[in-house]
């Protein structure tokens, strides 16, 4: 039966060759059923000659999709399995006529089951009384919008910041910074036009803090300056941080890390559940613009039988876990991230 099902669809693929970063899990089966061709290698290592005779590629954040790569090539497609899109060269792929996709929302659960844990922690470990708390929510979309329900059922305040999207009961920066208690980041990384992100939390914005808050930041690196951030929890205008994303990733802030409260290798997505979802994104953009017969749903890996059910979120998933492993060994950021182990966002 298995045959069959392969050769049924092996008749109505057509020649085609995929390059795919191979450390995306779960995606291999439902691949083989759509390309003659499947090319896996490192995200970073992939190149211009490994590309030139594909027709699409499947990547992260580590494979920067721009004109060095991509010119003269027969690429067609570009999926990145993931939200952010700041390695994509978005301006090169119109000039050329190449589409491009992302995942957006597809771990915005699991980064809310990060934040929430972050929250849990502070609040056992810190002694932040989160029903008396202030939450500053910096981007309410796919990502925010899930913390902002998460804070809610906590009991916190919540303060949205939002000007794209520009709801009547969403605030600006400036009251985020003077009222809360934690300030989470869940922004996309841009750098050009009037609600850029690049540095959007700053010298002069950890200056302005008005309750010596907890900053968290789970969105891309460079939203929050690093170096002023490490100034600001030395001078105390910063109570603490959770930080996920790092400016310069790999190589990151060594002296920030061992600063800040909990600090992880860029994993705050990296739930099975976040994975599957980008997947499946990922092969509906595939048969979308190739026009193939769609290969099925890709499932998450159940936990082990024997994986206690507690009813406690940081049993589920504790991020300490995570933050010892990076804190005892900066070199191993790659590592960690391309060996995660099996995370659920429920049990």
């Amino acid at each position: 039966m298995i045959i069959y099902i392969l050769i049924l669809f092996r008749n109505f693929a057509p020649n085609m060759k995929i390059v795919v970063d191979d450390k995306i899990p779960y995606i291999r089966e439902k691949l083989a059923l759509l390309a003659e061709e499947i090319v896996y290698k490192s995200g970073a290592d992939i190149t211009a000659e490994d590309v030139r005779d594909a027709d699409a590629l499947v990547v992260r954040t580590r494979t920067r999709c721009d004109r060095q790569l991509l010119e003269g090539s027969r690429v067609q497609l570009v999926a990145t399995a993931t939200i952010g899109y700041d390695h994509i060269d978005i301006q090169y792929l119109a000039q050329t006529g190449i589409s491009w996709t992302n995942c957006p929302g597809c771990n915005a659960g699991s980064v809310a089951q990060y934040v929430e844990s972050a929250l849990l922690l502070l609040a056992s470990e810190k002694g932040l009384a989160l029903s008396s708390s202030t939450i500053g929510i910096v981007g309410c979309g796919h990502v925010g919008s899930k913390v902002r329900a998460v804070a809610q059922r906590l009991g916190m305040r919540v303060l949205v910041c939002d000007p794209p999207l520009g709801h009547a009961d969403f605030v600006g920066l400036e009251q985020i910074a003077r009222e809360s208690d934690v300030i989470t980041f869940h922004v996309p990384l841009t750098r050009d036009g009037a609600n850029a992100t690049w540095h959007m939390a700053d010298e002069t914005f950890f200056h302005h803090l008005s309750r010596v808050p907890y900053i968290i930041n789970t969105s891309r690196g460079g939203v929050v300056d690093n170096d002023a951030l490490l100034v600001a929890l030395q001078q105390g205008t910063v109570r603490d941080a959770v930080i996920d994303v790092w400016e310069h990733e790999p190589v990151i802030n060594e002296s920030l890390l061992h600063r800040v409260f909990i600090g992880t290798p860029h994993i705050a997505g990296y739930s099975a559940d976040g994975k599957v979802n980008a997947d499946n994104m990922v092969i509906d953009a595939l048969c979308r613009h190739f026009h193939l017969p769609h290969p099925g749903v890709i499932v998450p890996p159940s936990l082990p039988d024997d994986t206690p059910k507690t009813g406690n979120p940081l049993d589920l998933y504790n991020p300490m876990n995570d933050s010892e492993k990076l804190k005892n060994d900066t070199t191993k950021f790659e590592f960690l991230r391309n060996h995660y182990p099996l995370r659920r966002e429920q049990w």
